[in-house]
């Protein structure tokens, strides 16, 4: 099956209970639907670079997911239909990684930067 990685935001208003309860409501959906969730993380409230639908905070979740394509677009439409759902992006990708995503390292385990002119 296909592998895809999701990123989900979702209203500033919501508790983290409620934001994580989403998470495995739509891990369920892939389930339900012949797919398997791999991984999942929430990365909390962020700052956005714009509103969105008069926010400027989301709560930011991150899933990996090995499902059919059928799985994924249905996910995402009930994601659409959500009321508390403000963005997904969905990206099929050829292997998940075994290392927490970018936002969940510190800083110093991100590995070498260049150097500041």
């Amino acid at each position: 099956m296909p592998l895809y990685e999701h990123v989900m935001i979702a209203r500033q208003d919501l508790s983290n209970t409620q934001a994580e309860s989403l998470i495995e409501h739509f891990g369920a959906v892939i389930t339900d639907n012949g797919g398997q969730m791999v991984d999942h993380e929430y990365w909390g409230v962020k700052t956005m670079a714009y509103k969105i639908n008069k926010n400027r905070k989301g709560h930011y979740a991150f899933m990996r997911t090995d499902a059919p394509a059928p799985a994924v677009q249905e996910m995402e439409r009930l994601m659409r239909l959500h009321d508390d759902v403000m963005r997904v992006l969905t990206i099929k990708v050829d292997a998940h990684k075994e290392l927490p995503s970018v936002q969940m390292q510190k800083r110093e385990e991100r590995g070498d930067r260049r150097e500041r002119r």
